[in-house]
């Protein structure tokens, strides 16, 4: 009686074929999910970086103004 509650109680082979093609699917979703989130950073980080870069178009022409050289 034993030995048939056991046999009952444990995954049968396409259960447990199942259960690693499941842990796999979320393993390979998480490592988009991942890999979605840091382009997204990168992405966002870059445009923060191209927002606030914006230079004053007389930058240069005072630069050049106290180094003495002729404007341009």
């Amino acid at each position: 009686m034993t030995a048939a509650t056991l046999h009952l109680v444990s995954p049968t082979r396409g259960e447990r074929r199942a259960l690693r093609i499941a842990a796999w699917l979320t393993a390979h979703a998480e490592k988009r999910i991942t890999a979605r989130a840091e382009r997204r950073e990168l992405a966002l980080d870059l445009l923060r970086e191209q927002q606030t870069r914006r230079q004053d178009p007389r930058a240069v022409d005072l630069a050049l103004a106290h180094l003495g050289l002729p404007l341009r």
